[in-house]
């Protein structure tokens, strides 16, 4: 070798090749001149990427400055220097003969094979390369041709993703989306589930029957090939003890190596739900409660103040169309509805003679009626309630512009249960007959609050009024 070497690099460090079975005519893939040659050199030299050329046995027979300085090798050192010296420890070296091995009987090349190196002070890299055969113009197997590209920092982070993968508490599958085989699983997919990484890996989720509704899979499928993520989703999932549990999934499609899968984010929430049930039970028995009690407040109500009897009842109907109207939940409706039906529970502190004054009231039995308010908070305050009943009785006189009573109240110092209380008791007590006058009607109600609307009134609520009872034909009862 030493008696018939040449330069074959393109820098000025005088790199030498084993001999001329080496030709840059060969490296050049048949060029046609030197000239040829001498620009594939140089493309060889400056590209970022490491390619080398091995013979048979595993030697370096030709490389650029990028493979000197991923190994931390001067050109003289690497020059013929084996594999086995380079790689990382024996079991890399097993792997590395048999992907090369297997690229020298197939004649087909290797593409993104992962090789961990160590350089020349210790340090520990992995490369990624791509891996063919190298022939001479015979067509005789020679070598190798390698490509390859440092993918250390890439590799940590993946190391890094893979820990945080497995030892979150959620459950993880990743799965392959036309078929739903499990490509990985993580830790929290062993516990939630009861299968284990090792038995689930390589089936698919039909074999150990997580869909405890197939459909609940296809309908995922069809929602993420149309583009959009699956989250929070509630269904019934099946453990390996046959079981079958409430979960919460969210999923999102991802690519890898090329292939569409499907990343399946699970929680058990069968406690949760448990305990959820067992509270709407028991808010279902406290509804009842506080309904039968208001029920025994109202008719007491009715029974001191006969001239208004069933005026909460029509008001609290009211309110209740007026919030539905507006598009509120149906558990802050119900609170609203509750509120109207025991709006006036304060006037149990007032005289029944007052109360059923057939002339009209003077002045200071006026003021004791406005006290209605202050009495019927006082006996709501303590009363535990889902909804702020004692607040909106407290607030049902206020008015937007701080006119009404007891607290002269204004703007967002009202809250809205009691805005939509106070518009639906003024509706309902001008549209219907009392023993002292006779009823103002519908349509002067209606104006009363249109012409004070965002005075007295709020602008939402009246809008919602006037839909309900010019448009939609709502009709008091």
């Amino acid at each position: 070798m030493k008696d018939k070497t040449r330069t074959v690099s393109g820098s000025k460090k005088d790199v030498k090749t084993a001999s001329d079975d080496v030709s840059m005519e060969m490296l050049t893939v048949k060029a046609l001149n030197s000239s040829d040659a001498e620009r594939y050199r140089d493309f060889l030299e400056n590209i970022q990427e490491e390619y080398f050329e091995l013979d048979l046995a595993g030697n370096f027979t030709f490389f650029n400055n990028s493979v000197c300085r991923a190994l931390g090798y001067s050109a003289e050192e690497l020059l013929g220097m084996n594999y086995r010296r380079y790689t990382a420890n024996k079991e890399s070296e097993k792997e590395v003969f048999q992907a090369f091995n297997k690229v020298y009987k197939s004649e087909e090349p290797l593409k993104e094979y992962i090789w961990q190196i160590t350089r020349k002070d210790g340090a520990k890299r992995h490369i990624e390369g791509s891996l063919s055969l190298k022939k001479d113009l015979s067509g005789k197997s020679t070598g190798f041709r390698v490509i390859a590209r440092d993918i250390t920092e890439r590799r940590q982070a993946e190391e890094k993703f893979h820990k945080i993968f497995m030892t979150t508490p959620d459950c993880i599958a990743i799965t392959r989306m036309k078929d739903g085989l499990i490509m990985d699983v993580n830790m929290g997919f062993e516990e939630i589930t009861g299968w284990k990484r090792s038995d689930a890996t390589g089936r698919t989720t039909y074999d150990i029957n997580l869909w405890n509704d197939t459909a609940d899979r296809d309908f995922t499928i069809e929602e993420l090939k149309s583009g959009r993520d699956i989250l929070h989703n509630e269904f019934k999932f099946r453990r390996n003890d046959g079981s079958v549990r409430a979960g919460i999934y969210s999923a999102r499609p991802i690519n890898i190596n090329n292939e569409e899968c499907l990343i399946l984010i699970l929680q058990d929430i069968t406690e949760r739900r448990q305990v959820y049930e067992e509270l709407n039970r028991t808010l279902d028995i406290l509804r009842k409660g506080i309904s039968t009690t208001i029920a025994v407040m109202t008719s007491a109500i009715e029974m001191r103040d006969p001239y208004t009897a069933g005026h909460q009842k029509k008001s609290a109907d009211v309110a209740r169309a007026i919030a539905t109207e507006m598009g509120f939940a149906p558990e802050k409706i119900d609170g609203i509805r509750m509120a109207g039906t025991i709006h006036d529970i304060g006037k149990l502190s007032i005289p029944a003679e007052i109360l059923s004054k057939p002339t009209k009231l003077t002045d200071i039995e006026y003021s004791l009626i406005k006290e209605h308010s202050i009495s019927g908070y006082e006996m709501l305050k303590d009363i535990e309630s889902p909804w702020p009943l004692a607040e909106i009785v407290y607030q049902h006189h206020e008015r937007m512009n701080g006119t009404g009573y007891p607290r002269k109240l204004k703007g967002n110092e009202i809250i809205m249960e009691a805005r939509i209380i106070a518009v639906a008791d003024v509706v309902e007590a001008m549209a219907s007959h009392r023993p002292y006058r006779a009823s103002l009607g519908i349509e002067a109600a209606l104006e009363e609050i249109e012409k004070n609307k965002g005075i007295l009134y709020d602008n939402v609520v009246v809008d919602a009024c006037l839909r309900l009872l010019r448009d939609k034909g709502f009709r008091i009862a």
